[in-house]
């Protein structure tokens, strides 16, 4: 068995893997600056922007229905929220299966809802900053308590 000693690599070989280098590092930088531009120049409240989410699930340890009937902001009744302005997301119970979600300086903008599991939620806006969402059972008219996810855009 003969073991090589010595490799020689041609000036050619070398210049293609310089390329290849430069190549590649170029196609990345300019992908990765693609990828984020659009996003960074974009205003955080503008018209098709995501303005508000509001994941309601209530307290772990006492659930859904036991959201106070005025508005609050306590972290706990939500499993996620975001308020493109900055303030506050609030939410509260009216009654059974009916819950109002408040963004707080949001004026404008529309609102989709999903209930968890198979509860089905609809959405309407009776002012300004504020959604009423209401929670069914999928196929039935009478309301349930269940968990939800608002998002207004």
């Amino acid at each position: 068995m003969k073991i090589l000693s010595r490799v020689s690599i041609s000036p050619a070989s070398t210049l293609a893997l310089v390329a290849l280098f430069f190549a590649l590092g170029g196609s990345a930088f300019a992908l990765g600056d693609k990828i984020q531009s659009p996003f960074a120049n974009q205003k955080r409240c503008a018209n098709g922007a995501v303005r508000g989410i509001a994941v309601v699930t209530g307290q772990p340890s006492a659930g859904i229905a036991n959201i106070p009937d005025r508005l609050t902001s306590t972290g706990s009744y939500f499993a996620r929220r975001f308020n493109c302005t900055g303030k506050a997301v609030q939410v509260r119970r009216v009654e059974t299966g009916v819950f109002e979600v408040r963004f707080v300086g949001i004026s404008g903008g529309s609102g989709v809802a999903s209930g968890t599991g198979d509860a089905s939620a609809n959405v309407e806006r009776p002012t300004g900053d504020t959604y009423k969402v209401t929670i069914h059972p999928a196929g039935r008219d009478d309301r349930v308590d269940a968990p939800f996810t608002i998002v207004v855009v």
